[in-house]
């Protein structure tokens, strides 16, 4: 595990104090209606074969991993320790965890020898990196950050994609990249294309495992129908997405 514990030591005394998501006390930056706070993410697991990329901590992730930094500050641990244990917590928790173990599971990654994506986020933990292309939370307006502006041609946005996310290519030459839905699959994209990442390393085409994205999480996994989906979503385009996914989990086994 390789932890940065400057950003966490800086915003320490905030941690400790109980600030919340998107407090003064632990912003970043902010450009325009975008602000970005800081959350405890850096953490990297070395040992990874998984790397499951997101767009960015949500209020909910931020909220659990920065109670958990808290918590461990107070018992004593160390900022590694802190760190780690809040970056386990806080990423992808809340329903969209449940979702994407279904999703995880329903392809198959039989490479991981793991009898379900479940023992990710427990027993089997050493084989698991979370990430999100933007690092820290992101707010637009007081809102969830889901895909405007552009991340790409955003410059406080394109910055930390670079100086974060895409140092995981250099750390983690060896693990396996899923991006969650289409803004992560397209930063993925750009990055491959500018040598960050091989297209080796990239596994795309799983819905986004957000609430929101709740029909095509249910279509990619069989238990809706096509005839019974809004006009919102596209089955033609999720069949395609989920047979070259299949394509290529069977390749890697």
């Amino acid at each position: 595990m390789t932890v940065n514990t400057s950003l966490f030591e800086k915003f320490s005394a905030a941690i400790r104090a109980g600030a919340a998501p998107e407090e003064a006390r632990l912003q970043l930056g902010a450009s325009g209606p975008l602000a970005v706070y800081y959350a405890p993410f850096e953490a990297v697991n070395l040992r990874a074969k998984l790397v499951l990329v997101g767009i960015t901590p949500g209020r909910v992730q931020a909220a659990n991993a920065l109670a958990e930094a808290r918590r461990q500050l107070e018992a004593g641990a160390s900022a590694e320790e802190s760190m780690r244990k809040a970056k386990h917590v806080g990423a992808f928790s809340g329903p969209m965890r449940t979702n994407l173990v279904e999703m995880l599971d329903h392809i198959g990654l039989a490479w991981l020898k793991i009898a379900s994506c479940v023992e990710l986020f427990g027993s089997r933990a050493d084989l698991l990196q979370t990430a999100s292309v933007l690092q820290f939370p992101v707010f637009v307006d007081g809102e969830n950050y889901s895909s405007r502006p552009d991340p790409i041609r955003t410059p406080m946005l394109r910055s930390m994609v670079l100086d974060h996310f895409a140092q995981l290519g250099k750390l983690l030459p060896d693990a396996v990249f899923v991006p969650l839905g289409p803004v992560p699959t397209k930063v993925m994209q750009w990055l491959a294309d500018e040598g960050r990442f091989t297209s080796q390393q990239v596994l795309a085409g799983l819905p986004h495992p957000s609430g929101p994205n709740g029909e095509r999480i249910q279509y990619f996994l069989g238990s809706k129908d096509a005839s019974r989906l809004s006009a919102k979503t596209n089955a033609s385009l999720l069949d395609a997405a989920r047979t070259a996914l299949l394509g290529k989990v069977a390749q890697l086994a």
